[in-house]
């Protein structure tokens, strides 16, 4: 280390304090976090690229610094779709420090994974207080039956009103007016459980038929229209 002149000539005075940086809570302890390899814990982060015509959901779970879990769910972008396939495989195995400096393909992903070190070098992770950590696998859960991720797809237009899409329960097939024209209910698919029906060797229609569900007053409806045509 070269010191510049002015600081060579200088009297030291010796640091009285050094506790070390403030303990965070990961996996049901309180750590204190000096290097990468202190941290540990389930988080999730979202970022999106430049344009922000797409965005990401990171989802890591980190043992002693590892990235040994990922799940990387995008939106918005079909560019961004081929991107997480290859951060997926590039991901894991690295350290939090080479996965932030590591081209992750896509910008959103770059910028989930900068918000996700965040959250877990603050000990901000989900978690924080479970005892032993989450055990890899836990990303998963995030996704539910059929193993899809939770989207909601939603059009509207002042002219001609809404128009429902898919939400959580899965695809809509119908939605319910009544006499006002308002929105009262949907028929929708559940298309993890109707494809899981099929890969089994169930009739495809069959299937379809079986996982076809109604929320709200769908019944009661004086109109019902496909709200990807009418």
């Amino acid at each position: 280390m070269i010191l510049s002149h002015e600081v060579e000539h200088m009297h030291c005075v010796v640091k009285g304090v050094d506790h070390g940086p403030s303990p965070i809570p990961q996996e049901g302890r309180w750590t204190q976090v000096k290097e990468i390899k202190d941290i540990s814990g389930l988080s999730h982060g979202v970022g999106w690229c430049a344009p922000q015509q797409g965005a990401c959901k990171l989802t890591l779970n980190v043992k002693e610094g590892i990235i040994e879990e990922a799940l990387i769910e995008t939106i918005g972008c079909s560019g961004m779709t081929h991107s997480a396939a290859m951060a997926a495989e590039i991901i894991t195995g690295k350290t939090m420090l080479e996965a932030l400096n590591t081209d992750l393909v896509c910008d959103a992903i770059n910028v989930a994974m900068r918000e996700i070190f965040k959250q877990l070098a603050y000990g901000r992770s989900q978690s924080a207080f479970s005892e032993g950590g989450l055990p890899i696998g836990a990303g998963l859960e995030d996704l539910g039956k059929g193993l899809r991720s939770q989207v909601a797809t939603m059009y509207s237009t002042k002219a001609k009103g809404v128009r429902y899409l898919e939400m959580a329960e899965g695809y809509i097939v119908r939605i319910g007016l009544d006499d006002n024209n308002e929105v009262i209910g949907y028929e929708y698919v559940s298309l993890g459980k109707m494809m899981e029906a099929i890969r089994k060797g169930e009739d495809p229609k069959l299937a379809y038929e079986k996982n076809l569900s109604q929320y709200g007053r769908f019944d009661e409806a004086i109109l019902k229209i496909d709200p990807r045509k009418e």
